[in-house]
């Protein structure tokens, strides 16, 4: 639960706070039953755009300013396949639509900030299991929790459209997800507070969660995840080269570049980094980290609505050849719900990411750290360690599995939640009926018929030559 901001209390304050008697989860439960008198759970269901809402092109030129100018037309193009990868893209426009919209109930959590169907996935833990969660960090901050909620709930819609399916497989898509996040929010509001911070959802739990052909892909998704470790990158990302393995180019996406875009050189650079990005780091990782020394660099474009931030890959080898690390520099800018609501008590974007998603996910990558350099914040993860994703192919999934998937996002929202805020709060705040599910169905449908009109805006700003679009999505 986020009690105190441990930067902006005293140490008599952190004293006084821990010999305090904290309120029963009864008496929370109680507290968070009572909120939907001021704030009614119909009234999640409401979505009128705002009159003075920003023109949606605005908001994505603007963000483009801080931005490799020469990437943002790929970002345009990736944002153009579809109006869900529109969505996917536009964190920023509906940021500033949630905030526009009906007020929060104030229970805050560590928000994800750009929460949607696709930003889920596996991933291996310390002790090499894989367990599912969310997997990108880069807008989270504390906030509201039902700003995470319908991002959700509003991307099952907009990618189910997309996928084709029918408003019935959709709505039930909705429900599934509302459903499992108020039903699992109830069980975590009981738990002891370290079983909840250790707690997954592990391999076993999610083929238990589902069934039939959604089971066997599940099954596949997990075999492709633990193919995906460091050894496969190095045979899919890189060429032998005078008998020495080399970061294979692929211009515009990945690129191998000299000098940085302050005119540093990339080996200047690449020594500023080490030393500021061990400083992030704990000891035993540090020690860990020291083997391995960098082969090669380069910059490569990633994501739908990161695209433009500089991204960094760098290629480490260990004891041979045969024992490389592909760590990714991202750079990390403030995030979109900073404008509405408190600003990060990191100085650094970086830290704010890392710190974000050790709250959130409940097996952080052993390398995650953070840096700054030429005056921007950077953020430090391994590039791939037996990571896998439902891929949004209308060839490749099978839609009537969509309830069974969005049900496994909606678990994983409220496990992220329950970490980081008060599970017993929101639990009593989204009660046991259908009442919130059935106002989440309404915003979703809503807001997705928001986001094909921003998309159509997009698609003539396009037309009329207004933004540049790139005439390859992908390399």
């Amino acid at each position: 639960m986020i009690i105190f901001q441990t930067m902006e209390m005293t140490d008599t304050q952190i004293l006084s706070h821990f010999k305090s008697t904290p309120p029963s989860i009864e008496e929370r439960m109680a507290a968070g039953k009572a909120l939907r008198t001021e704030f009614p759970r119909i009234e999640q269901g409401e979505y009128v755009p705002a009159a003075n809402r920003a023109d949606p092109v605005s908001v994505l030129e603007e963000q483009g300013k801080t931005r490799l100018e020469e990437l943002i037309p790929i970002r345009y193009a990736r944002m153009l396949t579809s109006p869900f990868a529109f969505l996917r893209g536009s964190a920023a426009i509906m940021a500033a639509d949630l905030a526009a919209g009906p007020r929060p109930t104030g229970i805050k959590v560590q928000a994800c900030g750009d929460m949607h169907v696709a930003n889920f996935g596996v991933f291996a833990s310390a002790e090499r299991n894989l367990v599912f969660g969310i997997n990108d960090f880069d807008e989270t901050l504390p906030g509201p929790w039902e700003w995470d909620m319908k991002r959700l709930t509003a991307s099952i819609v907009a990618s189910g459209r997309f996928l084709g399916a029918s408003k019935r497989l959709c709505k039930e898509g909705v429900m599934a997800a509302v459903k499992s996040y108020r039903n699992r929010m109830h069980e975590y509001a009981g738990m002891g507070y370290l079983n909840l911070w250790y707690a997954t959802i592990k391999e076993a739990d999610i083929l238990k969660a589902v069934s039939g052909s959604a089971q066997k892909g599940a099954i596949r998704l997990m075999g492709k995840a633990r193919e995906r470790t460091h050894m496969q990158v190095l045979g899919k990302l890189t060429d032998l080269v005078d008998a020495q393995y080399r970061l294979r180019e692929n211009a515009p996406f990945i690129v191998r570049e000299k000098r940085t875009n302050d005119g540093r050189p990339i080996e200047e650079a690449l020594g500023l980094f080490l030393e500021s990005y061990f400083q992030s780091l704990a000891d035993g990782r540090k020690t860990l980290l020291k083997n391995y020394r960098i082969t090669d660099v380069v910059r490569k474009v990633v994501g739908v609505g990161s695209v433009g931030t500089r991204c960094w890959v760098v290629f480490l080898t260990g004891n041979h050849a045969d024992d490389p690390l592909f760590l990714q520099i991202k750079e990390a800018q403030p995030s979109v719900l900073e404008p509405y609501v408190s600003k990060s008590i990191y100085s650094n974007q970086g830290q704010r990411v890392v710190i974000g998603q050790r709250l959130l996910q409940a097996a952080p990558d052993i390398f995650l750290g953070w840096f700054r350099l030429g005056g921007m914040d950077f953020y430090v993860r391994q590039l791939r360690d037996m990571k896998g994703g439902v891929e949004f192919d209308p060839k490749k999934v099978k839609i009537e599995n969509l309830d069974q998937y969005s049900s496994l996002c909606g678990w994983a929202l409220a496990l992220a939640h329950a970490k980081s805020g008060d599970a017993a709060m929101i639990a009593g705040y989204c009660g046991n009926s259908d009442e919130l599910d059935q106002a989440m169905v309404n915003f979703a449908f809503a807001y997705a018929d928001q986001t094909e009109r921003d998309f159509k805006a997009l698609a003539a700003a396009a037309r009329q030559g207004r933004i540049k679009v790139a005439e390859a999505a992908d390399g």
